[in-house]
């Protein structure tokens, strides 16, 4: 099978990467590298079954010759960082919905039928239907980002329905796992190294959140996608992917001073949320996943503790 990953160098796609390289596939990467890593390709752009293009998906129309015969498409690329978009209101919408819109419109132009689009739970905003289904009314959007994801999924499905291409949009929960470089645990880590004797922590600490491991992530994504290849999945359908446990921010901090030896007072900036646009609580039902045959195998705690000592590395590694 011939891939397109877009995002390639970035947290789930260099892990998607390796994953479909492994078995055999045939994949072709996009990154513009502003966030992503070359380090993190290391060992894909060694293998004679990737092609990678440095490029920015808003120039997608430059490259459609290079990704005519592609099969399937996981499009990952996106500005991730859910705290910051206010900062620039129209990144969210130039990188996130904009760029989407152009890729389909490429896709539409080559007849490329199916896509896998990372999506996110902070289109539920603040809902009071936990744990939520994918069928929940939609609250008003809390955050740029979850309003650019779900104005992108607007054109998956309309494009779906339009022109009779195949979507899964995975709605994730925050990942955990190797080359994770932005969220709280990387955030705790960094602070806990330079000062081992105080934590801050935006909010109250009791926000309540349902993190999962990217491993468990890519195996739902590779099940997925062999539906979309196989027709069991046609048109577009939104999936939620996360786990049934939760844990407090509070819990989580705990559990990273724990695996570090530290034990610093923790100092909290008081409210119910993290940043504006942050749910508090997040936990999402993934029943419709299950009943594709997937199950995440990773607890949360696992999932913080191994993420904990790789950003630990990391950071030692490049600070």
């Amino acid at each position: 099978m011939k891939c397109l990953v877009t995002g390639c160098a970035g947290f789930i796609g260099s892990n998607l990467l390796e994953k479909l390289l492994g078995e055999g596939h045939s994949v072709i990467g996009i990154d513009n590298l502003s966030t992503g890593k070359l380090d993190f390709m290391s060992e894909s752009l060694n293998n004679n079954s990737f092609k990678f293009i440095k490029s920015d998906l808003k120039d997608i129309n430059n490259l459609i010759s290079k990704i005519e015969d592609v099969e399937i498409v996981y499009h990952l690329a996106a500005n991730a960082d859910v705290r910051f978009g206010l900062n620039n209101p129209s990144r969210d919408l130039t990188e996130n919905t904009i760029n989407t819109f152009k890729l389909l419109e490429a896709m539409r132009e080559i007849n490329i039928k199916n896509i896998i689009f990372a999506s996110t739970g902070s289109i539920y905003g603040n809902t009071n239907e936990i744990p939520t289904v994918e069928s929940c009314s939609f609250p008003s959007q809390t955050s740029l980002y979850g309003a650019s994801k779900v104005s992108a999924e607007a054109f998956l499905s309309a494009y779906c329905e339009g022109f009779k291409m195949n979507a899964v949009s995975c709605r994730f929960v925050s990942l955990l796992g190797p080359r994770y470089t932005h969220g709280h645990v990387f955030d705790f880590v960094k602070s806990l190294i330079k000062d081992s004797k105080e934590l801050f922590i935006l909010g109250d600490g009791k926000q309540y959140k349902s993190y999962f491991h990217i491993s468990d992530c890519i195996n739902a994504i590779m099940i997925l996608s062999k539906n979309l290849i196989d027709k069991t999945i046609e048109g577009f359908l939104p999936i939620n992917l996360g786990t049934e446990e939760g844990i407090s921010v509070e819990q989580s901090a705990s559990i990273i001073c724990s695996v570090l030896n530290k034990k610093p007072k923790f100092v909290f900036s008081g409210g119910s949320r993290g940043w504006i646009g942050d749910n508090p609580n997040i936990q999402l039902d993934i029943s419709r996943a299950k009943s594709f045959g997937w199950l995440p195998k990773k607890s949360i705690k696992e999932s913080i503790e191994e993420t904990t000592l790789w950003v630990h590395n990391y950071l030692v590694k490049n600070i």
